[in-house]
């Protein structure tokens, strides 16, 4: 009888080790629990409209006026898997990543690392008061002596691909990898983004309001102890 215990001891040992971590969705489907809202304009007119509604069970950012829409928790290891469309007509959006002081920059933007999803530049880096680095950097962020993360500085580092993006009105999938002080950024399946040595490796996530209407139908975050290889697959 004591032999059996063991036996089923270890077997549950084995089963809680080898057990996948639970996929996590940021968004419900129904309202914004989870989720706090900055946006200066409703500093001074409380009467502005929220640009972060919940319609037909997905979340949209309307576009204006402009703002972000903030996790109420820090995450650090993690793939955050997003499905999002522009719902009209193309133009700016992003989501930010390792986001901590509100209004760093442009007293608007919180301290982070923005992964754009602006039309047809999905997939950039911007540095928002914090850093990261990538291959062939002066190439993708131009002359060196002109780089930094405050205003006026050169803050964006294009992405590696061309025509990733579904076309206006389809899904596109978005996976962002943050692990360590590394990023990975896949677009609909393309590796568009490495970046490493980036200056936060935790935080909060941000969706931004910046002037276009984009659905999200997916916010799904897992945790991971690894970085996907680039010869994998993130499906």
């Amino acid at each position: 009888m004591k032999k059996y215990f063991i036996i089923l001891i270890l077997l549950a040992s084995f089963s809680c080790q080898t057990q996948k971590p639970a996929n996590q969705s940021l968004f419900n489907g129904i309202d914004l629990t989870g989720w706090h809202v900055d946006v200066p304009a409703m500093d001074s007119n409380p009467d502005t409209v929220n640009p972060f509604v919940v319609r037909d069970s997905m979340l949209v950012s309307l576009g204006t006026p402009g703002g972000h829409l903030i996790t109420d928790s820090i995450y650090k290891n993690y793939r955050l898997d997003i499905e999002y469309r522009f719902a009209g007509k193309p133009g700016n959006c992003g989501v930010l990543v390792h986001s901590s002081t509100p209004r760093a920059l442009y007293k608007m933007f919180p301290k982070s690392l923005e992964v754009q999803m602006m039309h047809e530049n999905a997939g950039d880096f911007w540095c928002i008061v914090e850093d990261i680095k990538v291959p062939e950097m002066e190439e993708r962020r131009g002359p060196r002596e002109e780089w930094g993360i405050t205003e006026g500085k050169k803050r964006r580092i294009l992405n590696l691909t061309d025509g990733s993006e579904n076309p206006v009105g389809e899904w596109n999938n978005m996976v962002i990898e943050c692990f360590g002080n590394e990023v990975k950024v896949w677009v609909n399946g393309d590796l568009v983004n490495h970046g490493y040595d980036c200056t936060a490796d935790k935080g909060q996530i941000a969706v931004q309001a910046e002037g276009s209407e984009v659905e999200f139908r997916k916010l799904e975050l897992t945790p991971i102890d690894k970085l996907t290889e680039t010869d994998e697959s993130v499906d």
